[in-house]
């Protein structure tokens, strides 16, 4: 596999969707969305619809091609998995699937329990991705749609061009306040190899690893 290596990535972002067959059917498309609103504010998102592990893959190969800064994950996920329509992938084969298309990145994931210590252990010291963020429970899929949408549009509005640190966890706070849901926000540390915070809507946010 031969990889293009980039000297400056775009700031753009790259949806990669996959869902239940019965969501589907209800047209539960969240990335999708998020794919519309972006382009609305003259951002130009690419957007994949993926039904396996094999798929995701390939497509995240076109990803790193690309050149995007943002990668943005849609889909159903357990505290040790994140499920395509027909493949569960647990977060080791996950790992080692995403590491080499993640260095200088930043992943945001819209998967239930999916955004934990486990996965952010597995994926930001070995990769180099800047920051692994998603929510912190179960979200239903309206609010996921508003959440991210919400996000991305004040996140850009702040700076098209960059997502720094400040600035992102200034937004999730704004919008976990708005539609009552709460992330976690996991980083990259020198010391630790990666730091998390808890950001939970009407409150401070809280460091949950690591805890001293």
């Amino acid at each position: 596999m031969k990889v293009i290596v980039r000297k400056r990535s775009k700031p753009e972002v790259f949806i990669i969707e996959s869902l239940r067959f019965q969501d589907e059917n209800k047209k539960r498309f969240d990335g999708k969305f998020l794919s519309d609103i972006l382009w609305m504010r003259d951002k130009k998102p690419k957007y994949y619809y993926i039904r396996t592990k094999k798929e995701l893959k390939a497509v995240m190969e076109k990803f790193w091609n690309s050149g995007y800064r943002y990668l943005h994950l849609s889909c159903h996920g357990t505290n040790e998995s994140i499920e395509t329509t027909l493949d569960s992938i647990p977060f080791r084969a996950l790992g080692r699937l995403m590491r080499p298309y993640l260095k200088g990145r930043r992943l945001f994931i819209s998967a239930c329990y999916s955004v934990n210590q486990n996965l952010a252990r597995i994926l930001i010291p070995s990769s180099g991705c800047r920051s692994v963020i998603g929510p912190a429970k179960w979200i239903e899929f309206p609010d996921a749609a508003i959440f991210w949408a919400s996000f991305f549009h004040l996140v850009f509005e702040e700076d098209p061009e960059y997502m720094r640190r400040d600035d992102i966890s200034r937004t999730l706070q704004k919008v976990a306040d708005t539609v009552g849901t709460s992330l976690n926000y996991f980083s990259t540390s020198r010391k630790h190899g990666f730091k998390g915070d808890r950001i939970i809507p009407g409150k401070k946010s809280v460091r949950i690893y690591p805890k001293n």
